[in-house]
């Protein structure tokens, strides 16, 4: 328990990720003008969905860091969705060079700093135990957008770039995920930390095999990496009866995060398709080309948060979380 503070401001360090997707990722999905001869096709804003997931990152690893308190948890997502705001801001700029890159790291960064410095000082005195329920929710967001990040695809998927994004927020994403969970364990035993390290090595190789298989072939190693890194999670939050894994209950948790995840995508980016088109509303906000016709402009970062919070609520089940806080750190 005693790791989540450092490890939630370590991964807050995403920001530097979003400067990068911004002025040098973005720029290669845009066209060269409305005047092109082809609107963009699906997944052609592959850079916007990296960023955003950087931004999820740096939002669950401040909710990491306050031990998923809500005083810590509810300013966090509040700050996510302003960043969200700048975003499109900052995206209709066209930021492009190195100067670019680090005044908008540098000044993220700031803004992370003082965003924990002040939460610190409003929390100073006795620490408060820690939201077990809501680290495990934490960290199934950050394990449902693992695959997400690690899957991602654009039209040609000959982008250098695209896989040096898509296996460095993967990676960010999968230490995100391991260090909630272990933050939410009941008790940081040796078993524990050993069992989480071997997890998140796992898991990282998971992320570079899901990156080498084709585009279009990726979901079977995309279900695996749910599977195993989700289950993992259980297996380092929930309560050992005994000082033993309660092993029936954990294969019902592998059995959820097999089918879970892929339908929750399935349902939220059919809703986007259909009924809500939010992509194409930040496409048109941040003054980018619209998506031709004939294919969909979904947001599937958006798409995995939602599927995110859907597993947390089968995952971070309070019984299994043995019904207590965790213990002050």
């Amino acid at each position: 328990m005693r790791s989540a503070r450092p490890v939630g401001l370590l991964i807050s360090a995403a920001v530097v990720l979003w400067a990068i997707g911004v002025t040098v990722w973005q720029p290669l999905t845009e066209p060269l003008g409305p005047w092109s001869e082809h609107l963009p096709g699906n997944n052609a804003y592959w850079a916007r969905d990296l960023r955003f997931m950087a931004i999820i990152a740096v939002t669950l690893g401040l909710v990491v860091a306050g031990r998923g308190q809500v005083r810590w948890s509810g300013p966090a997502v509040v700050l996510g969705g302003l960043w969200i705001a700048a975003d499109v801001a900052v995206d209709r700029a066209d930021p492009v060079g190195t100067e670019a890159t680090v005044l908008l790291a540098v000044g993220g960064c700031a803004v992370v700093g003082v965003f924990a410095a002040i939460l610190l000082w409003r929390e100073r005195g006795t620490p408060s135990a820690a939201d077990r329920r809501a680290l495990t929710g934490a960290a199934c967001v950050a394990g449902v957008l693992v695959a997400v990040a690690a899957g991602i695809e654009s039209p040609t998927d000959r982008e250098p770039e695209l896989n040096q994004g898509g296996l460095a927020t993967g990676a960010l994403l999968v230490v995100l995920a391991v260090g909630a969970a272990l933050a939410a364990a009941p008790e940081r035993s040796r078993a524990r930390v050993g069992l989480a390290a071997g997890l998140a090595v796992v898991c990282l190789l998971g992320v570079g095999l899901v990156r080498a298989v084709p585009p279009g072939s990726r979901l079977l190693p995309e279900l695996a990496l749910w599977t195993v890194l989700l289950t993992g999670v259980t297996v380092l939050a929930w309560d050992w009866p005994g000082g033993r894994p309660v092993w029936r209950h954990h294969a019902l948790a592998a059995l959820a995060a097999l089918v879970g995840p892929l339908a929750l995508l399935l349902v939220t980016a059919v809703t986007m398709m259909v009924l809500v088109p939010i992509g194409a509303t930040f496409t048109a906000l941040a003054g980018n080309s619209p998506i031709n016709s004939a294919d969909s402009d979904v947001l599937v970062s958006l798409a995995g948060l939602l599927a995110g919070l859907g597993m947390a609520l089968l995952l971070a089940w309070p019984a299994a979380l043995g019904h207590r806080p965790g213990a002050p750190r």
